[in-house]
């Protein structure tokens, strides 16, 4: 829904700028501005993306990971992707992204966000391990439980018809999914 919204706001912004520009400077100079920003667009796409492709290239010649070029191409993937789009916001958004000053910045925020993110997940990875461990369980403990076909309610080890659902035994009792089995 978030993102419906915001497509929403993106389209109603773009027709907006695009109406009062053409206020502005006419109708015909809007439309050769925006076809400008297309052609603009589509060579440093072209010439960014050569230039990214062979950065990997050389990376993997090199044996070395390619974290920055593939980010990179990414981000030009998006930068091509906001181009094509009408209207002069996407376009200089877009031409932004095909920069390789503005994209450097983008990037680095990009990678700082996604070791946040990785960082907080690790987070929540050892605070289950600690929540399991201090429950009396150790690393490798597993509960016994039996398999059961949805379709037909018998033990079995599973069948293309139907998913197979794990029951524990009637001793274990979970609580919450995030929580580990009381016994």
């Amino acid at each position: 829904m978030p993102i419906l919204v915001l497509l929403l706001v993106a389209g109603v912004a773009e027709l907006a700028v695009l109406v009062a520009l053409g206020q502005v400077v006419g109708l015909l100079p809007t439309i050769g501005l925006l076809v400008l920003a297309a052609v603009l667009g589509s060579w440093l796409l072209r010439r960014e993306g050569r230039r990214t492709l062979g950065e990997v290239r050389e990376a993997a010649r090199m044996r070395r990971p390619a974290d920055r070029e593939i980010s990179d191409g990414m981000l030009i993937a998006a930068g091509g992707i906001l181009i094509v789009l009408p209207g002069f916001l996407s376009d200089i958004a877009g031409l932004l992204l095909l920069l390789p000053p503005t994209r450097a910045v983008v990037r680095k925020r990009m990678m700082r966000a996604a070791e946040k993110r990785a960082k907080q997940m690790q987070d929540q990875v050892w605070l289950h391990q600690q929540r399991f461990n201090r429950s009396g369980g150790r690393p490798g403990d597993f509960i016994d439980g039996e398999v059961i076909d949805e379709d037909d309610g018998s033990a079995s080890s599973g069948s293309a018809a139907g998913t197979p659902i794990i029951l524990p035994p009637q001793s274990v009792r979970a609580e919450r999914l995030d929580e580990p089995p009381q016994r």
